[in-house]
């Protein structure tokens, strides 16, 4: 593709779709008989990363006091390795389990006043916008799935901000809609308004060559979906300013050594999954990280492409390199979260197929993305079907 980093770019014809990644599909162990277009939401793990995890639980299991009472040091090795990937501060960053428990670590390290508020968007993730609203009242900026182009976005939210405003929770790359928003420039303009600003980067480690970029005060993002990391492997970053503040959710016996050690150390918890962390992000890089990121790019474009072709579908506006796509479903088609699921379903348990339906008022969307254990006959497979279900 030749758009600029960060810029929306219109639909492309379904031309000739990439080649298959060699050895892709054999890194996972997924069922062959599904189509799995869904690896936004929960991942996959690597066979590689999956047997070093084993071998590190298969440890713990034979010697339990060795293990744990050295596990903090270890999961301070594994951090470092894992800053080293990402060109962060290892002392700023700890592992946690969810974008979620980010969110309200990262919101109880900042002191509200009365009248402060928080302002969100109506793209941000259940969880994160709830754990918002349970700190301080919360403006929801309406973010149109139409806007063309990151400076729309950025537009929108500056121009939502009121003198009460004291911090911007905001998606890194959007879930549903599967475009960059919070991106260096709108970082910058809210700190210099004096906007604390916290970002949910669920889907930039591994999707985004540089996803601490910007400068956010607190940004936290998931290693297991496209950073190839067991379940429950997450991050918090915080910046220099604020890491004092940070507290572990419950008492931790780690406590007298504060961020991050007191947010990692959770007493009889499984860390084999921080611990084998860093072997997805090593795997990448074997693999060729940059021939990664393109290869799904351009898997999640070819199957956008097909989709686009179908009446009633109308392809979104995206960030250019990303490895999701979404499109608009037809009006009444998917406009509760009932309806969302309920499609979603059907079209699993009918055609075997994974995809993300979600809802919006006017008609909801589809989410479609690229993994090396993708092919595009799966594409071609969900585009020959969903019609069906449109009507």
């Amino acid at each position: 593709m030749n758009q600029p980093p960060h810029q929306a770019a219109p639909p492309h014809p379904a031309a000739q779709p990439p080649a298959a990644f060699p050895g892709g599909p054999e890194l996972f162990r997924l069922d062959p008989g599904v189509a799995h277009l869904n690896h936004g939401s929960f991942g996959a793990v690597p066979v590689p990363v999956e047997e070093v995890q084993a071998g590190l639980r298969a440890e713990a299991h034979a010697d339990p006091d060795a293990f744990f009472l050295a596990v903090s040091d270890r999961l301070a090795e594994a951090r470092a390795r894992i800053a080293a990937h990402l060109g962060a501060d290892p002392d700023g960053l700890a592992f946690i389990s969810n974008a979620t428990e980010g969110a309200n670590l990262a919101l109880d390290a900042i002191p509200f006043a009365d009248g402060d508020e928080i302002l969100v968007t109506d793209h941000g993730y259940g969880t994160v916008v709830a754990a918002a609203a349970r700190r301080a009242p919360v403006t929801t900026v309406a973010l149109d799935p139409h806007l063309p182009d990151e400076d729309a976005v950025r537009e929108t939210v500056l121009a939502a901000l009121t003198p009460r405003t004291r911090v911007a929770v905001l998606d890194h790359v959007s879930s549903p809609t599967a475009r960059l928003i919070a991106g260096p420039r709108l970082l910058a303009d809210l700190r210099e308004r004096g906007v604390i600003t916290v970002i949910d980067g669920a889907h930039a480690p591994g999707m985004l060559a540089d996803p601490l970029a910007g400068g956010a005060d607190f940004w936290f993002g998931n290693l297991h979906k496209w950073g190839y990391a067991p379940p429950g492997s997450a991050l918090l970053a915080v910046a220099p300013q604020h890491r004092h503040r940070v507290r572990a959710l419950v008492p931790s016996w780690e406590d007298q050594h504060g961020f991050p050690r007191s947010v990692e150390y959770r007493a009889t918890a499984d860390y084999t999954g921080w611990l084998a962390a860093p072997e997805g992000l090593d795997l990448q890089d074997r693999l060729g990280a940059d021939r990664v990121r393109a290869h799904n790019s351009a898997l999640a474009e070819h199957g956008a492409a097909l989709l686009a072709g179908i009446p009633g579908l109308t392809a979104l506006p995206h960030t250019a390199g990303l490895a999701m796509r979404a499109l608009r479903l037809p009006p009444g088609v998917a406009e509760t979260v009932e309806d969302a699921r309920a499609l979603r379903e059907e079209i699993a348990a009918r055609e075997r197929v994974r995809v993300l339906i979600w809802p919006w008022p006017g008609g909801g969307g589809i989410r479609v993305c690229g993994q090396v254990y993708n092919r595009p006959e799966e594409y071609e497979r969900l585009a020959a079907v969903l019609p069906r279900f449109l009507k």
